[in-house]
C-alpha cells in the first residue's frame, strides 16, 4: 500500500498536523513525519521527496504557515498527490498561508484543505480516500467510518432535540 509522508515547515506546526496522523493511525495506514522548509532547507525538501517516493510514499501532506510555499515546493518534485494544510495563527489571519498554498501555477496542482486542525484531519481522510482507490478493504473501512459518524450525530442530536408538540 505504501505510506503517507507528512512534512511540516517547522516544529510549531506539529500540534496541528498531528490531527492528520491520528486519522491515518485510526485506519492502520503507515506514515512518516519530518520537518523541512521550502525556504530554510530547500535542498533537504527536494531530496526528501525523491527519497520518500523511492521508499513508497503514495501521498504527501504539507503543513506550513506564513508564506507557505512548502506544498508547492513538494509538488515541484513529485507527481504524487500533494495535500496542503495552511497553518493558523500567522500575521495576516492565516490568509497568507491559505493563498500561498492554494494559488499554484497550472500543471503543478496542490489540493488545499482548510486552515488548521480541521484541514489537517481532512488531509488525513483525503489521503486515505486516495489510497482507497486501490485498496478495497480501506474503501470499506472509510464507508463504515462515515456510517459511524452519522450514527454519532443522530445520537448527539437526541440529547438536545426539542420537538414542537401540539396540545
Amino acid at each position: 500500500m505504501g505510506f503517507v509522508s507528512i512534512i511540516m515547515g517547522s516544529k510549531s506546526d506539529y500540534e496541528v498536523i498531528v490531527e492528520a496522523s491520528k486519522v491515518l493511525e485510526k485506519f492502520g495506514v503507515k506514515y512518516e513525519i519530518i520537518i523541512s522548509s521550502a525556504h530554510r532547507s530547500p535542498e533537504r525538501t527536494a531530496s526528501y521527496v525523491k527519497e520518500a517516493e523511492k521508499k513508497g510514499a503514495k501521498v504527501f501532506i504539507a503543513a506550513a504557515g506564513m508564506a507557505a510555499h512548502l506544498a508547492g515546493a513538494i509538488a515541484a518534485h513529485t507527481t504524487k498527490p500533494v495535500l496542503g494544510v495552511p497553518m493558523p495563527g500567522t500575521n495576516l489571519a492565516s490568509m497568507d498561508a491559505l493563498f500561498s498554498t492554494v494559488q499554484m501555477p497550472r500543471g503543478i496542482p496542490v489540493a488545499t484543505l482548510a486552515i488548521g486542525k480541521a484541514g489537517a484531519a481532512n488531509a488525513g481522510y483525503l489521503a486515505l480516500q486516495i489510497l482507497a482507490l486501490n485498496d478495497e478493504s480501506l474503501a470499506l473501512a472509510l464507508k463504515e467510518d462515515r456510517k459511524l459518524q452519522e450514527e454519532k450525530l443522530i445520537k448527539d442530536s437526541k440529547t438536545v432535540e426539542v420537538l414542537i408538540r401540539e396540545d
